[in-house]
């Protein structure tokens, strides 16, 4: 039987790495895709200590997912030295919250180019080889944010929304190719980039992302592996995102509610 292959994007670090572990101890290949090629190295080798078998194989490709030229020389590598994917992850994102009116044009252009293009650009360049085959799954990244747009993330909040609708159209469209679709909004994960937009996280944003419980990598990507184990489309961690996503009519408003009080308490500068 071939390995398994599976390319993440984001693999590096977070919720990417811990994939690429679980996947490594599953019998899977991994390609790894990042910007830092230095730190993709260092992952590639940690992540070999959990192979099961001696076919099993770890190759890094540098790219900034932003960038469609690069993203398909990185994918269209990869497929050459290690097959179609059997599944694609895409978990390279960036947050940067902050007050709307505070916040540079910049950052709400690179949150669309990194967060939605960034797996925009990794599904164009993979998905012809797995239509093809008719196997294989697409896992996108989003996040509870992607659910129902929070005080703080007019940079983030829409990139994962745009990520739920890209999802959703590609289920309808794949299905006749047989390439699954899952889309996974992960609570806060204790995670280098949560740390880094804690420097910019807004006070209102701490009181309200407080509610839910912050997850460890590991946890939610766990959950993630049962997904797509259970072929999934939407993967959702915990109690709080789940029925956000099966009760949106009745949590959402809900949570927008206790989320104004929530703010309220912060008097602005």
């Amino acid at each position: 039987m071939a390995t398994p292959h599976a390319i993440i994007t984001g693999g590096s670090s977070g919720i990417g790495q811990e994939l690429a572990r679980k996947l490594a101890a599953k019998g899977y290949s991994l390609s790894l895709i990042a910007r830092r090629e230095g730190r993709l190295k260092e992952t590639a080798a940690d992540v070999a200590q959990y192979f099961s078998s001696s076919s099993q194989r770890a190759i890094v490709r540098r790219a900034d997912v932003s960038q469609s030229s690069e993203t398909q020389g990185a994918v269209e590598s990869a497929i050459a030295e290690l097959g179609v994917p059997d599944l694609l992850i895409t978990s390279a994102g960036i947050a940067v919250p902050g007050h709307f009116a505070d916040l540079p044009l910049e950052a709400f252009e690179r949150s669309m180019a990194v967060n939605y293009f960034g797996s925009l650009h990794v599904v164009r360049a993979a998905l012809p080889s797995m239509r093809a085959r008719k196997s294989g799954r697409i896992v996108l990244i989003s996040s509870g944010a992607g659910l129902m747009g929070i005080f703080g993330y007019t940079t983030y909040s829409p990139t994962k929304f745009a990520l739920k609708g890209l999802a959703e159209c590609l289920r309808a469209e794949l299905k006749r190719d047989n390439v699954g679709v899952s889309i996974v909004y992960p609570p806060d994960t204790d995670t280098p980039m949560l740390a880094e937009e804690n420097k910019t996280k807004p006070e209102e944003t701490k009181l309200i992302t407080g509610v839910v419980k912050t997850w460890s990598a590991t946890a939610v990507a766990d959950c993630i592996v049962d997904g797509i184990a259970r072929r999934k489309f939407a993967i959702t961690p915990g109690a709080t995102i789940t029925l956000m996503n099966r009760l949106p009519g009745i949590m959402i408003p809900l949570l927008t509610w206790y989320s104004d009080r929530l703010a309220a308490r912060v008097k602005p500068n």
